[in-house]
């Protein structure tokens, strides 16, 4: 079988010693089609490459001669036996542009190896152009990704000014707003001055409106700031973290490059597997075996101090066994870039595709098998736009950018060796196509940082907010910038920056670090505590001493002094006090539906028969020093015990209140979570506030009855007359139970109930002392009072004085 060779790829690149390995890949790919018998059978693919300089006419004259031949006469070509099928354009968007626009006067395919740019991707201005390079719709994401793994907020921002880099910045700040990390700086690099390539622009990175921020993310674009130099001014950053995409590279030349300051660069470059035989395949490139590669020779020249011949452009004084292998990264860079690559699958895409049209021509025309019989470039547009192949390396390639898969990427590390040694080293990758989750992997372990970094860098406007503390905006600032503030009691943080502080749930109560609720333990008015115990006690001493004055009034029941005043109600009032005193027990100790019942009739009816008794001793005052004359009223009043119905009725109105009270909004069984830091009280919720009222309502207007009778009758003369004591012990009686009210109102808790048992023994403990104290006294220490013959020295002494 002869061989038919088919010029077939046309190569339009700006020669720079960088840019070189696109034109490795580009032959490399074309070789290894060509020496594979099973693709393109009797076919070889042929290539020509034109330098395309900084200059719009230069660009349309290359464009020119690939479609013609010439670049004098349009439309009219000189080419006789092949000419070219598709052109390789990059990575400029501008060369690709003005190149397409030419191209598509022919419908000449176009292929495009830079970055994927939307500005090329407008199918009604250049539907002959096909980009090669995968979208970057995912790169914002990735970048924030890494961002957070690092707990990083407060982040710099380095964007070509471009339409690729606005439209970064955009879908960037989506990303970091939606993960709340702010914004420190936001430096655009003008492109104004790309056009003189004897002028390169530097720019500074850090100035006085440059806020302090570890981490920097740097988009470079690789038409507009290939040759632009970084430059710290005086000082060398060696203690920021730098996050770039894969079109970043530091300075190779000049005085530009700064040992260290992007040593730990971490760039995301997209995904792909190493291309077996490229190293094997750059090692044997050498200008006499490709003779007709000028770029070569100079490139050659360049590297290992060969000398050109002016006269046949041939290097002399050459290094023996030289190989673009030995120089260092900085100069060339063995592993594939990504824009090689997209040059290898580019190539592959038109093989592909004239492969297909091959097995077309041959199912339409059997005779004539294993040629390109008569057919122009734009015919190869239907097997182009829906072409998808699998790459020598497994990757799966799609021209239609509508069905272009999400590109994943590898993590580089840059490492930044002395005497020009640079390496990336892949630490991790990100993938946009699995869970949230499982997106980003990164070896930490392998993660070389800026030097004199030691340990992995922060970077925030404002520490984080420990746990027990909340955030609070500074105003002014961004929202990165924050204050901590102390979580306040009863509420918690039991996260890093939390924005409110969390309140516990009633049954639990904040610790002291104010990050965690603990169970509140239940408690109540206990017999076992101090003041249970000291109430109890009281209570029970002040009964025990009641209980022995009406011992000893029963004992000298036949005194004067005892049958005075109607012993019948003082032994009534004695009884009355015991159970008030005892009353008092009720409300210490667990409550229950029956204890808190029992608490307020009790004290209710107790209380009621004490003060109706008192007023019952008052009325018998009064009425036994109206009696001035026999078979008057009050005489009969008085003879027939008239007051002693006061008690019962009295008592009968009190327990009508409290029937009422209890029968229809009774006290009840109630908790108490707020009143005491870390527990449950279980109190005896009153119920009918109105009703307890009521009660104590009427035991105040007995109260002030008696108060006002005994204070009319203080001035009567008697040798017993205990007006006055009544008088006296109805005022401290008045005077505690209106104490009580506004106290009892402002306590809570075991305090209220303490409260309310003190206000019970002190107003009864005053009616005992008031009343019974001066008795006791005459009965036992002036037991000669307390006889007839002393009450008559008593009333003569008392006349020789007023006389």
């Amino acid at each position: 079988n002869s061989s038919f060779t088919y010029e077939t790829f046309c190569f339009l690149c700006r020669f720079k010693p960088r840019n070189y390995q696109y034109v490795l890949a580009f032959a490399f790919a074309i070789e290894e089609i060509n020496n594979n018998p099973h693709f393109l059978p009797n076919i070889s693919l042929g290539y020509e490459i034109h330098n395309v300089l900084h200059s719009q006419w230069r660009t349309l004259e290359s464009s020119l001669i690939l479609i013609t031949g010439q670049d004098e006469v349009p439309n009219y070509t000189c080419r006789r036996q092949s000419k070219s099928v598709a052109v390789l354009t990059g990575t400029a968007w501008e060369t690709s542009a003005q190149t397409g626009t030419l191209m598509e006067l022919y419908k000449f395919p176009q292929m495009t190896y830079g970055a994927f740019d939307p500005m090329l991707s407008d199918s009604d201005q250049l539907p002959s152009l096909y980009q090669m390079a995968p979208k970057d719709t995912s790169l914002a994401l990735g970048m924030v990704s890494l961002v957070l793994h690092f707990s990083w907020t407060w982040v710099g921002l380095v964007i070509a000014e471009n339409q690729k880099g606005l439209q970064f910045l955009s879908e960037l700040r989506e990303e970091m707003d939606r993960n709340k990390i702010c914004v420190s700086f936001l430096k655009m690099i003008s492109n104004s001055n790309m056009g003189k390539l004897s002028n390169r622009p530097t720019y500074d990175l850090w100035t006085r409106e440059t806020s302090p921020a570890n981490v920097i993310i740097i988009y470079f674009d690789t038409n507009s700031v290939l040759d632009v130099g970084f430059h710290t001014g005086q000082h060398l950053v060696t203690w920021r973290v730098w996050i770039t995409n894969s079109q970043w590279h530091p300075a190779t030349f000049g005085e530009n490059f700064i040992i260290d300051s992007f040593h730990g660069t971490l760039i995301f470059a997209h995904q792909h597997e190493e291309i077996s035989g490229f190293k094997t395949f750059i090692q044997t490139v050498t200008p006499s075996k490709y003779p007709q590669d000028i770029y070569l020779t100079i490139f050659w020249s360049m590297n290992f101090d060969c000398t050109l011949s002016n006269f046949d452009c041939t290097l002399k004084n050459c290094p023996p066994n030289a190989s673009l292998t030995y120089l260092p990264v900085s100069r060339f860079d063995p592993a594939m870039s990504d824009e090689s690559y997209n040059v290898y699958n580019a190539v592959y895409a038109v093989a592909h595709a004239l492969h297909k049209m091959l097995l077309y021509q041959v199912q339409m025309q059997p005779s004539k098998t294993g040629e390109l019989q008569g057919f122009s470039p734009w015919q190869l547009h239907h097997f182009l736009k829906e072409l998808q192949f699998t790459s020598p390396i497994g990757d799966q390639v799609i021209l239609d950018e509508q069905t272009k898969l999400t590109t994943e990427y590898d993590i580089l590390n840059f490492w930044n060796l002395p005497e020009g040694l640079r390496l990336k080293m892949k630490v991790g990758w990100f993938s946009p196509r699995v869970p949230c989750s499982q997106q980003l992997s990164l070896n930490e372990d392998m993660l070389e940082w800026g030097t004199g970094i030691t340990e992995t860098p922060r970077s925030v406007c404002s520490e984080s907010c420990h746990p027990g503390f909340r955030k609070s905006p500074q105003e002014g600032r961004a929202a990165c910038c924050f204050s901590c503030i102390p979580c306040q009691e009863n509420e918690i943080s039991n996260e890093t920056d939390m924005e409110q502080c969390v309140k516990c749930p009633d049954h639990q109560y904040s610790n002291i670090q104010r990050n965690r609720c603990l169970q509140k333990s239940v408690t109540f008015l206990a017999f076992e505590d101090p003041l249970g115990k000291t109430l109890v006690g009281t209570a029970l001493s002040l009964a025990i001493l009641t209980a022995v004055v009406l011992g000893l009034f029963v004992k000298h029941r036949d005194t004067p002094i005892v049958k005075a005043n109607n012993r019948t109600l003082s032994y009534t009032l004695l009884i009355s006090l015991i159970f008030c005193f005892l009353c008092s027990l009720l409300f210490i100790g667990r409550p229950n539906t029956a204890t808190c019942i029992l608490q307020q009739t009790t004290f209710g009816i107790v209380f009621t028969v004490a003060v109706s008794t008192i007023l019952a001793k008052t009325i018998t005052v009064v009425l036994a020093f109206k009696v001035t004359a026999p078979g008057r009223r009050m005489r009969q009043l008085l003879v027939s015990g008239a007051p002693n119905y006061i008690i019962p009725i009295c008592s009968m109105i009190q327990l009508t209140l409290c029937g009422v009270w209890m029968g229809t909004s009774p006290p009840y069984i109630d908790t108490d979570a707020h009143s005491e830091h870390g527990h449950i009280i279980i109190v005896c919720n009153k119920g009918s506030l109105t009703a307890f009222y009521c009660v104590l309502g009427y035991l105040g207007s007995l109260a002030l009855a008696s108060f006002s009778l005994a204070f009319l009758a203080r001035n009567l003369p008697d040798t017993f007359n205990e007006a006055k004591f009544l008088t006296f012990s109805m005022l401290v009686f008045c005077s505690v139970w209106v104490t009580f009210l506004p106290v009892y109102h402002s306590t809570k808790g075991k305090v209220m109930v303490a409260m309310e048992v003190f206000s019970i023994l002190t107003s009864c403990a005053g009616l005992l002392g008031c009343i019974f104290a001066p008795k006791c006294y005459t009965i036992l220490l002036r037991p000669d009072r307390n006889s007839l013959p002393g009450i008559r020295d008593k009333k003569h002494s008392d006349r020789k004085k007023h006389f």
